[in-house]
């Protein structure tokens, strides 16, 4: 798979990274199935949190890839909704750090934990915290881990629900994959007002399966220029998803490239010092007309840097103009019809972020199944301790 043999995968030590990012169309109507069969259930739960109150908060939290979950998918749920419902993201390591900065005593919250193996401490102290400070609580538990801290917790708690991924989410290598896209599908699915259809299912399908067994030729054409460095852009919930992006180059890398995330707006405000001779730029073109504006104007900026940097453009259907501008243009979406929403985009646009990330680090010589073999960062976090809250 991605143009690399199944010896070459095990002698570098990269198996488990590559499965986990090429099976993610598989897991993902493994997922929506088993979110349809629970949808009843799912559903009545959190519809009867929203008539007990007249305003309803919703946070999500979770740490690293799990935070950026939740700032990924509350853009387009905010913009689903908005009546009683306030959707916020909030990483558990803010929460855990300053409390009484994020939790409220008086304000009904159902607190949404994103956890690939739910014994982070920062995950669980968090739910401690707003059991203790919020006097109407309630818990979403999205995880990839039934027997892990946050989903034992709560087996008995009729305020709580608990959503466990397929199995195969769960990731063994390093860096979250399938649990990144699986979680938010599954937040998504919960949360949005509009779900997705059958035919947006499986468009997004066939999509991705397409997307992912073209993508390396590309890939391998990106990686024939030695950057060292590399910017993800992106507009509204793009621009959160590029945080996600550039983190999976900084941990897949070892910390070798230098990677940065920042809004396609923002870029001009300072980050774009970063560029040199040897940096790519990444865009996450949003396919809303407005928006799309700003997105086309950083890219004619960086097609006229004549640093000798690189830009890859991803957009979901062809575009000239696009394609004139940038060094590379990657289509996602070959088929007639267009996708819901940039939620849709993002989650064809982060399997680019992965493969590249993977195949930066076998470039580099790095296993990409266990990144840093000395410890310094670890697939369950090590190393924090919880202070007692008075």
């Amino acid at each position: 798979m991605f143009n690399l043999t199944t010896e070459e995968l095990e002698m570098k030590k990269a198996v488990h990274t590559a499965k986990e990012i090429h099976q993610q169309p598989e897991v993902w109507l493994e997922l929506l199935t088993l979110l349809s069969e629970q949808k009843e259930s799912l559903t009545g739960f959190i519809d009867s949190i929203y008539k007990k109150h007249d305003q309803v908060r919703v946070i999500f939290t979770g740490a690293g890839t799990s935070a950026f979950a939740g700032d990924t998918v509350v853009p387009e749920l905010r913009r689903q909704n908005q009546s009683k419902v306030q959707f916020e993201s909030i990483p558990t390591t803010d929460i855990v750090s300053n409390p009484t900065t994020y939790l409220f005593n008086e304000v009904p919250t159902i607190m949404v934990s994103f956890a690939r193996s739910g014994n982070s401490p920062e995950s669980v102290a968090a739910v401690s915290l707003g059991e203790k400070l919020i006097a109407d609580f309630y818990q979403v538990v999205i995880t990839c881990n039934q027997d892990g801290q946050l989903a034992k917790n709560v087996a008995n708690d009729s305020n709580s629900k608990t959503v466990v991924m397929p199995e195969n989410a769960h990731d063994q290598g390093f860096a979250m994959t399938s649990s990144f896209t699986s979680m938010i599908i599954a937040a998504y699915t919960l949360f949005a007002e509009k779900d997705f259809t059958i035919s947006e299912a499986d468009q997004l399908l066939e999509s991705s399966k397409a997307l992912r067994d073209r993508l390396a030729d590309t890939v391998d054409d990106v990686l024939k220029f030695d950057f060292e460095r590399i910017v993800y852009l992106g507009s509204g919930l793009l621009s959160q998803l590029s945080h996600e992006a550039a983190l999976k180059m900084l941990e897949l890398s070892a910390g070798q490239v230098a990677a940065i995330h920042e809004s396609s707006l923002g870029f001009r405000h300072g980050p774009k010092s970063i560029l040199n001779e040897k940096s790519v730029t990444v865009l996450f073109m949003s396919r809303d007309p407005y928006t799309r504006k700003y997105d086309m104007d950083i890219l004619r900026e960086l097609a006229a840097d004549d640093s000798g940097m690189k830009t890859v453009a991803l957009t979901e259907k062809k575009d000239q103009e696009v394609e004139d501008l940038a060094d590379f243009t990657i289509t996602v979406n070959n088929n007639e019809e267009t996708l819901g929403n940039d939620f849709q985009l993002a989650l064809l646009y982060i399997i680019f972020a992965q493969i590249i990330a993977l195949k930066k680090s076998l470039q580099l010589g790095i296993t990409p199944d266990n990144p840093s073999p000395d410890g310094r960062v670890n697939r369950v976090v090590q190393g924090v301790t919880i202070y007692d809250y008075e």
